[in-house]
């Protein structure tokens, strides 16, 4: 690792439009769990101009059965996805959760992909097979308490205090549809001074001043609102006489969101992970329930690292696992602890963590406890990073460092 560097990570607000769909993806996702904990979902959402559009495939007892809706469950879909609209805060001219237009293409599970995922019945000794092939990675670094990348962490953090602030009215001019970017200088592998941040809000009528125009007085009020986050956020000592800040740098940013710009599932996947500080797999996570390893494989390796720099034995720790569509057993796992192993080799872990958690599709189910409606809540502000409460976020818990300590002596 270089020994000084700058190092870029962005986040968006749940308000942007491609969180709008991702929302709204892991929404279904938990409306379906909530009914069915073994019911499959793969639900892609599309958002544009008074407009939510549903596409994907699904299998669930008690809401669609036999090509069919039942008990009304095509209209509990619509009311989810107009009660997560609202919940974000859109109640405007080009996207209002009660009068938008809802279109539903949601339809069954292709069979051919069912009878490769699916435990075997009737005396069968096959296992759930992965929903379908992929490499996941899940990393953790010691740069934060949250075991995150730094710049991935302060991105998010900005845009969760503001939403906080815009749904308490403590900030009356913000919008939903925000955007934030941390750049950081490191030195010997630690952040020591903030270089650049960037944040674009939405925001009410009248708030901007730009080549002249606009209104100064409130320009200067957003933009002092944003400073104190910023400095609520970041640890006193990064932020120096030479950080530059871009707040608003392109002007007015009244329309937003959905009208402002078509949102799809899946376009965040980087801003879901770890801000580009690690691979990705490639494959998103909302929308999906489960049996699909690009979510839960994605979530067991975080687990994993996380539990490996929490225990001490590293500072950093990337893990990589691969599937096969229909074949439960991973492929392959890979650990890197970038040369800051501590008494442990990767070779090792590699040996040891296989022993700890069952990293088949229904064993790291089972071990997560990830058949249950848990999953809008992960779909904004980073899916790792976050505090385990109850059921929500298990893969952030640590409680693996004593097992993992002991088996590496």
């Amino acid at each position: 690792m270089r020994s000084e560097f700058l190092f870029t990570s962005e986040s968006v607000s749940e308000g942007h439009p491609d969180k709008v769909s991702d929302q709204i993806s892991d929404a279904i996702v938990d409306l379906f769990l909530s009914k069915d904990p073994e019911a499959r979902v793969a639900c892609e959402t599309l958002t544009t101009t008074q407009r939510v559009v549903l596409a994907g495939e699904i299998r669930c007892k008690g809401v669609y059965e036999n090509g069919a809706w039942v008990g009304g469950a095509d209209k509990e879909i619509e009311d989810v996805v107009r009660r997560t609209v609202r919940e974000i805060g859109y109640e405007q001219d080009g996207f209002h959760w009660e009068t938008l237009e809802f279109e539903n293409y949601l339809h069954g599970q292709s069979v051919h992909i069912a009878q490769g995922v699916d435990a075997g019945e009737d005396g069968s000794n096959k296992d759930e097979g992965a929903g379908d092939q992929g490499i996941m990675f899940g990393y953790a670094s010691d740069e934060t308490p949250d075991l995150m990348p730094a710049t991935l962490d302060y991105s998010h953090k900005i845009l969760q205090r503001m939403a906080a602030d815009r749904k308490s009215g403590a900030a009356p001019f913000l919008e939903p549809d925000t955007k934030s970017q941390v750049t950081l200088r490191y030195a010997n592998e630690k952040p020591v001074e903030a270089t650049a941040i960037v944040v674009s809000t939405q925001h009410a009528p009248g708030y901007y001043f730009h080549n002249g125009e606009g209104d100064a007085a409130r320009y200067a009020e957003l933009e002092a609102y944003v400073k104190g986050v910023i400095a609520d956020v970041l640890p006193a000592e990064l932020l120096t006489e030479n950080t530059v800040y871009h707040i608003n740098p392109t002007g007015c940013f009244e329309i937003g969101g959905p009208d402002g710009d078509a949102g799809l599932t899946g376009r965040k996947i980087i801003v879901d992970t770890y801000g580009g500080a690690a691979p990705h797999g490639g494959g998103a996570f909302s929308g999906k329930d489960p049996t699909k390893v690009d979510r839960s494989a994605a979530y067991i390796t975080r687990y994993l690292a996380k539990n490996v720099v929490a225990a001490g034995l590293a500072r950093r720790c990337t893990i990589q696992i691969a599937y096969a569509i229909g074949v439960s057993e991973p492929l392959s796992l890979y650990v890197d602890l970038h040369g800051t192993g501590k008494g442990v080799t990767e070779a090792q872990l590699e040996k040891v963590l296989p022993s700890l958690v069952r990293l088949t599709p229904r064993g790291i189910r089972t071990h997560l406890g990830l058949n249950k409606p848990i999953y809008r809540t992960s779909a904004a502000y980073g899916h790792f990073g976050r505090k385990p409460e109850g059921d929500l976020f298990p893969w952030e818990r640590t409680d693996l460092v004593d097992a993992l300590k002991a088996a590496v002596g």
